[in-house]
Parts: C-alpha cells; structure tokens; sequence
C-alpha cells in the first residue's frame, strides 16, 4: 500500500482504499462538503451509511462483483473499532493531501 491508503477486509478479501480526486469528487457528490463530513466524524456524529459510502467511492480496483451492501456489511461484521484506523488514514489524506 501507499501512503494515505488504507485497507479494508471484505469477507477473506483484503481491498485498498485510496482516497484519489475522483474518488473524493464522487463521495463529496452523495455525501455533501467533505469538511464537512470531516466535522461531523470528529463530533461522532458520521452516520453508518455515510462511512460505508466513503469506504465505497475510495474503493481501488473495485471487482464488478462487489457490492456496495457488502462493504456496509464488511463495516458491520468488522465493527466501528476495527475500521476506525481506515476512516482516520481517509480523513487525514481529505485534510492534509499528499
């Protein structure tokens, strides 16, 4: 992996995630402002949906077979502890770039 990516396990699957321009023009399309989302994650206030919607946009080399419900579901097996680390290296790649 590259700096300011992150990973995220899907089932057996291990995929990156990587927080590029347009993976950001289209998570800032569905979920609004990306400082926005970034306040919201530091107010504990970033919603189930919001999270997986973010890993879903950032998803590199994402198979035609994997869906958007199982990454949600990758969140929720997982639990929030365990993809914390994945949304911090995504919310700083937002704040400080490369």
């Amino acid at each position: 992996m590259l700096r300011g990516e992150a990973e995220l396990r899907v089932g057996d699957t291990a995929y990156v995630l990587r927080p590029s321009f347009a993976a950001l023009v289209a998570a800032e399309g569905e979920l609004g402002p990306l400082f926005a989302l970034v306040e919201r994650a530091a107010d504990g206030r970033l919603g189930l949906g919001e999270l997986a919607a973010l890993f879903w946009h950032c998803l590199r080399d994402r198979p035609e077979a994997l869906t958007r419900e199982a990454v949600g579901e990758a969140v929720v097996a997982a639990g929030l502890a365990a993809v914390t680390p994945a949304l911090r290296v995504l919310l700083g790649q937002i704040l400080s770039g490369r």
